[in-house]
């Protein structure tokens, strides 16, 4: 952490093998993500066996973090996913923390308007052929 950054916890994801309820399916990165039923943002995240995503992401749980300036907030830290914006108005990068994926969020959207578009499918990471400049994904 960067002691002139603020860091908010947002969300975890858990990697799973297991075929969950509601799943949404995210061909550009391989990946199913399904929400916890319980009241803390916990995401379940299964992988197709041909996922670009980096190894990290699809095998060790993450905890996310919402931060005024992502680019501070990724500046001198191994970067394994974008940054990029997968859901429309949700910026997000991915690094490696001592070999703990953490995820690294700038939006201002609400959390409510964050988990709906993901739940429609509204972004990149789920738009067809969508292109992912610079973000990790082949």
């Amino acid at each position: 952490m960067k002691p002139h950054l603020h860091y908010e916890f947002h969300h975890a994801g858990i990697p799973t093998d297991q075929v969950r309820d509601d799943e949404q399916f995210s061909a550009n990165a391989g990946m199913y993500t399904s929400d916890n039923a319980g009241r803390f943002r916990i995401q379940w995240h299964r992988f197709t066996p041909d996922s670009p995503l980096h190894l990290l992401i699809r095998t060790v749980p993450h905890v996310a973090f919402k931060v005024a300036d992502l680019a501070a907030a990724i500046e001198g830290e191994t970067v394994i996913l974008g940054p990029y914006e997968p859901i429309d108005g949700y910026r997000v990068a991915m690094i490696d923390d001592g070999g703990v994926p953490i995820e690294l969020i700038q939006t201002d959207l609400s959390d409510e308007e964050i988990w709906g578009r993901a739940r429609r499918g509204q972004g990149a990471l789920y738009r067809a052929g969508e292109a992912f400049a610079d973000s990790g994904l082949r």
